[in-house]
C-alpha cells in the first residue's frame, strides 16, 4: 500500500505551497554572482535597526519558553490600533491565522468564496479541511468583482475572503465597495479581510477595517509583520476580530506559537515610525521608475497599491530573467501566464531588473550582453 492512500483524500488533492526561489540556490544554480531576488514582496530595506537591537537583546533568553499570550506585543498593538487586547489573536505569520479560521470554522461540505487570482493559501487551507474554495473570477482590471462575489453565496457559504490590496495583482478597493458588499452580507457569513499590504496604500479612500468589526462581529482582519516591517524570517502574523470571534480561534491556536525573538522584534518593529517612513517612500519611488520603464519598453504595468507590480510579459519571461540573475515570481499557477510579479526592490535591483528586460528586449546574450 502506499502511504498516499493512507492519507485523507483532501490532503492528497493539495499540491505544496512554492515559494520564491532563495538567491543562493539560483547562484549556485547558474554558477553566477550578484542575483537580485524581486519574487517575495519583502522589504529592500530589511527590518528595522531597532528590530535587529531587540532580536539580539531578547536572543539571551531563548532557553525559556516564548510568552504564550505575546502580552507585551498584544498590549502595544491594542494601543496602536485602538482595540482591546481580547480582540487580537497571534500567529506564526498570517498564514497560521488563515489555518486557525479554517481549522475552527470550516467542515466537510463547507464553502468558502474568494477572489481569484489572489493569495494561494487561501485554496490550500480550505482544501486541506474539507472545504470547498469557489474562486471568483476579478473583473476586467483584475480587481475584485464584488458582483460576482455576491452571486457565488449559497446556504452552504461559510467564509470569504476579500484581499486588500489584492496579492498578486496589487489592485484595491475603496470603502465604498466594501461598505455595499458586506450591506447584502449574510450577518453568520464570515468575512476576512486580508490586509497584509495595507501599510503601502496611496488611495485616500482606503476602508477603515478596524471599525467594521464593531458593526459586524463575524469580520477579522488579516495583517503581518513581514512586508513593511520586514521581519519575514520571524513570522509574525496578527488578526484583529471581535472578542467572541477571537476568543474561538484562541481554542484552536498551538501555546508557544509566537517566538521570543519574533515577538521583540515585532515590538520593537511598531516603535519605529521612520523606518516605515522610509519603506513607504522607497516603495513609492521604486514604483514610479519601474512603471515607467516598462511602458516605455512597451509592456503593459498592473496600477499597484502594493509592494510589487504585476506586469504582463509573455510565457515564459521569469525564466529568460532569472538566467539573466533576476528572481521574479511567475504566475502560471494563477491563471495569468503572461504575467510575472516583480516586488520593488532597492535602486540598484530595480536598475538591474530594468537592464535585464532592456537586454531581452534587444536580443542580447545573457552572458555576454552583446546582441
Amino acid at each position: 500500500m502506499k502511504l498516499e492512500e493512507l492519507a485523507n483524500p483532501h490532503i492528497r488533492q493539495l499540491s505544496p505551497y512554492a515559494p520564491g526561489r532563495p538567491i543562493e540556490e539560483v547562484e549556485r544554480e547558474l554558477g553566477i554572482k550578484g542575483a537580485v531576488k524581486l519574487a517575495s514582496n519583502e522589504n529592500p530595506l530589511g527590518p528595522s535597526p531597532l528590530a535587529l537591537a531587540a532580536v539580539h537583546e531578547a536572543a539571551a533568553s531563548i532557553h525559556r519558553y516564548p510568552d504564550g499570550g505575546c502580552f507585551a506585543l498584544r498590549d502595544r498593538l491594542a494601543r496602536s490600533l485602538g482595540v482591546g487586547t481580547d480582540q487580537l489573536v497571534f500567529g506564526a505569520g498570517a498564514d497560521e491565522i488563515l489555518e486557525l479560521l479554517v481549522k475552527t470554522f470550516i467542515a466537510p461540505g463547507d464553502e468558502a468564496v474568494m477572489p481569484w487570482p489572489s493569495f494561494a493559501m487561501y485554496p490550500i487551507v480550505v482544501t486541506g479541511m474539507g472545504g470547498t474554495s469557489i474562486k471568483v473570477p476579478l473583473d476586467a482590471s483584475l480587481g475584485h468583482d464584488f458582483e460576482g462575489l455576491k452571486a457565488a453565496l449559497t446556504d452552504r457559504t461559510k467564509m470569504v475572503f476579500v484581499c486588500n490590496p489584492n496579492n498578486p495583482t496589487g489592485t484595491s478597493f475603496g470603502a465604498s465597495a466594501l461598505a455595499d458588499f458586506v450591506a447584502e452580507l449574510p450577518h453568520e457569513t464570515l468575512l476576512v479581510i486580508d490586509e497584509a499590504y495595507f501599510e503601502y496604500v496611496r488611495r485616500e479612500d482606503f476602508p477603515e477595517s478596524v471599525k467594521l468589526i464593531r458593526e459586524r462581529p463575524a469580520t477579522l482582519v488579516l495583517r503581518t509583520f513581514s512586508k513593511i516591517y520586514g521581519l519575514a524570517g520571524l513570522r509574525v502574523g496578527y488578526g484583529i476580530g471581535s472578542p467572541e470571534l477571537v476568543g474561538l480561534l484562541e481554542r484552536a491556536r498551538h501555546p508557544f506559537n509566537v517566538n521570543s525573538l519574533a515577538e521583540a522584534g515585532a515590538c520593537a518593529a511598531l516603535e519605529d515610525t521612520d523606518h516605515v517612513r522610509d519603506t513607504r517612500a522607497l516603495n513609492g519611488q521604486g514604483i514610479e521608475y519601474l512603471t515607467s520603464e516598462l511602458t516605455a519598453l512597451g509592456f503593459e504595468v498592473v496600477p499597484t497599491d502594493a509592494n510589487f507590480i504585476l506586469v504582463k510579459m509573455g510565457p515564459g519571461f521569469d525564466q529568460t530573467l532569472l538566467k539573466r540573475g533576476v528572481i521574479v515570481r511567475p504566475m502560471q499557477g494563477f491563471g495569468l501566464s503572461d504575467h510575472i510579479r516583480i516586488s520593488i526592490g532597492r535602486p540598484e535591483e530595480n536598475e538591474k531588473l530594468i537592464k535585464a528586460v532592456q537586454e531581452i528586449v534587444q536580443g542580447a546574450n545573457p552572458e555576454t550582453g552583446v546582441s
